[in-house]
């Protein structure tokens, strides 16, 4: 049986509406949002074969020109020497400018430029390069 996006067999049915159920029933649409996340940097990420996966909590800031400076708080997925990728909801296109902030340690920042843009299942994966070279506190635990 099929009712409002749930998968229940007919004798899980009266189960439920008991409260007897066995296990947890999930809605199909409440696919763990940390799946669409990591699928949708992967799918970028191949297209930068010298980034490696990376959990590096920053705070990216957008620096558009007379603008106001848009910031969030997101983690690098993928991460180089010279590149990073994570998803980000602040309006990026591509050749924007941002800056890249590290958490845990003050004075680890790197400018940066977007050079790719992935949509994919209402998220956005977004590929920066590091304009001042490299930037080795990206692959630093």
């Amino acid at each position: 049986m099929f009712r409002g996006g749930t998968c229940v067999q007919a004798r899980e049915t009266n189960e439920l509406r008991r409260g007897q159920a066995r296990g947890c029933v999930k809605r199909s649409t409440e696919v763990a949002a940390n799946e669409l996340e990591v699928d949708c940097v992967g799918q970028l990420a191949r297209f930068f074969p010298g980034s490696a996966p990376v959990r590096v909590p920053v705070q990216v800031t957008s620096l558009r020109v007379g603008g106001a400076k848009l910031r969030e708080a997101t983690i690098l997925e993928f991460g180089g020497a010279q590149h990073a990728i994570f998803i980000s909801k602040l309006p990026l296109e591509f050749e924007d400018h941002v800056r890249v902030q590290r958490d845990a340690r003050a004075g680890a920042t790197a400018d940066a430029t977007v050079v790719a843009v992935q949509y994919h299942e209402g998220r956005k994966a977004v590929a920066v390069k590091f304009t001042q070279g490299l930037c080795d506190w990206v692959m630093q635990p």
